[in-house]
């Protein structure tokens, strides 16, 4: 394996891990929260999640372009490493045409008084990271099929 298979398996599996154990584990148990509860906490993951995972998604993918556009067979047949690159590339246009807008107008509002709207934009969002980390997942296993066909 060369230096760009290793740092793309390692870069996207980090960050498909880190965005499905969010929906999977860490989601399904502040939605039950009360709503002010609920904010908070969506704005506190703001402050972790949005800084690192714009640059963890977006390197994702572009690793897996790279990945994917060098030849010599590194990581298996171009078919799986193309597979990766398209389904991370999805994730990365999902999430900003759709999360990123809704993340930024949760960060602005006041727990304590949400607009009435909320709920059904907050369900929005959460059908979307859904899309996204699986999206995410599949792309990373693609690539982990790929190394294995190698």
């Amino acid at each position: 394996m060369n230096f760009l298979g290793f740092f793309t398996l390692f870069i996207v599996g980090f960050t498909g891990c880190a965005e499905f154990g969010s929906y999977a584990f860490v989601h399904p148990v502040i939605r039950r929260l009360p709503v002010e509860h609920h904010l908070a906490v969506e704005q506190g993951l703001l402050r972790t999640f949005g800084r690192v995972m714009p640059l963890l998604m977006t390197g994702s993918a572009v690793l897996a372009i790279a990945h994917a556009s060098s030849g010599g067979g590194n990581g298996g047949p171009a078919v799986w490493r193309w597979a990766a690159a398209v389904s991370l590339i999805i994730a990365l246009i999902s999430t900003i045409i759709v999360n990123v807008p809704i993340n930024l107008s949760t960060g602005k509002i006041d727990p304590a008084a949400p607009p009435a709207n909320w709920q059904s934009t907050r369900n929005r969002w959460e059908v979307f990271q859904g899309v996204r980390s699986w999206l995410l997942v599949i792309g990373f296993a693609f690539l982990c099929i790929g190394f294995a066909f190698r």
